[in-house]
């Protein structure tokens, strides 16, 4: 049984995606994926920042999302 004191996480809450784009670096050839979804764009720009300083990339989902309509 889940907790009850957790609440269940909304996909659609959490609109910045972070990448750690190990590409850049020649340390791969597959698609990166994200690796950590924040609600508030600063906090995943100090997250990437913080995790992988050269690398990191951080992605609007809903822009990503609107531009396909």
């Amino acid at each position: 049984m889940a907790d009850r004191r957790l609440a269940v996480p909304k996909v659609d809450t959490y609109r910045w995606a972070v990448f750690c784009c190990s590409f850049k670096l020649d340390l791969g050839d597959l698609p990166d994926h994200a690796l950590a979804l924040f609600a508030d764009e600063a906090m995943a720009r100090r997250y990437g920042a913080w995790m992988w300083p050269q690398t990191y990339q951080v992605i609007d989902r809903l822009s990503a999302q609107e531009g396909t309509h």
